[in-house]
């Protein structure tokens, strides 16, 4: 996975006036697109699609500052059709406009090249196991709620907080199927992964199609399929995103595994009263690579 990333970077170098075009290049490297937009935000600390925008800028820079040619110019051969349009890039990446780049000669904002390696840890053996399911439901209060990537999140806290005790008895009673418990399911996330993007978050239950579920709570329809499943203990929910941020650094690369397309699952297996600290799954469906 390690090669095929770099390689993802050769091809964006190669031409970086034009839109690449992902769904062609992860089925070249024997992946999918999926699969290589997520290990790439989560390894580069940023989407695909924000570090394309930062190399183009990076370079288009270098040309304005030089002086070499006008910027219309500059911005045609950096893939833009107007000034105004290269200038918004240019700004957002930069924090000022290419005129006065060009006239003061900074300050510019540097996006070097990228290079994934594959740094050999493995002091701590991560507890995960391989699971099938046949096709499922996951049954709760679903919301649509900003993507946090650090710490709780504020919009996912207030959705929960706001049901009654009541209702989280009635959700356990409810599940009759693995991933047990009460859970945290994100689903419709954006494919780069960005922070402050929407996604769908439900709180609920996973139930068979045998299970009757009350009108009054939503309902999202899971695949069959394989599941990797990771389990972690510790400060909650800290020790959750250092477990999915390790999935990425260590255990892909690792093995012959990969995501696919599906709802990402938390199973609260045990918990502090205040919830401080947890015991927790990470369900994350998966194929063979």
């Amino acid at each position: 996975m390690i090669a095929s990333l770099n390689r993802l970077v050769d091809l964006v170098e190669d031409d970086l006036t034009e839109e690449l075009d992902v769904v062609s290049v992860a089925a070249s490297l024997g992946t999918t697109e999926y699969h290589l937009r997520r290990l790439f935000s989560s390894l580069a600390g940023m989407p695909l699609s924000e570090y394309v925008r930062r190399r183009r800028m990076t370079v288009a820079a270098a040309e304005v500052v030089s002086g070499s040619g006008d910027l219309l110019g500059i911005a045609v051969r950096h893939g833009y059709g107007s000034t105004e349009a290269f200038g918004r890039a240019f700004r957002s990446v930069h924090g000022i406009g290419p005129g006065q780049a060009r006239r003061d000669g900074g300050p510019l904002r540097t996006q070097p090249r990228l290079r994934f390696r594959l740094t050999v840890e493995g002091a701590d053996p991560m507890d995960v196991r391989i699971v099938t399911r046949p096709a499922f439901r996951l049954a709760g209060h679903a919301a649509r709620v900003p993507l946090v990537h650090h710490g709780v999140n504020p919009a996912i806290a207030q959705h929960v907080g706001s049901l009654p005790p009541q209702e989280h008895l009635r959700l356990k009673a409810l599940g009759d199927t693995e991933p047990r418990g009460l859970l945290a399911v994100s689903t419709d996330l954006d494919p780069d992964r960005r922070e402050g993007t929407e996604l769908t978050y439900l709180h609920g239950v996973a139930v068979t199609d045998a299970a009757e579920v009350p009108d009054d709570l939503d309902l999202v329809p899971v695949e069959a399929g394989s599941w990797a499943v990771f389990r972690a203990a510790g400060p909650y929910p800290d020790t959750l995103q250092a477990v999915w941020a390790a999935t990425a650094t260590e255990w892909f690369p690792s093995n012959p595994w990969r995501l696919r397309p599906g709802p990402e699952v938390v199973a609260v297996v045990d918990r502090a009263d205040d919830f401080s600290t947890a015991t927790v799954e990470l369900w994350l469906p998966v194929e063979a690579g």
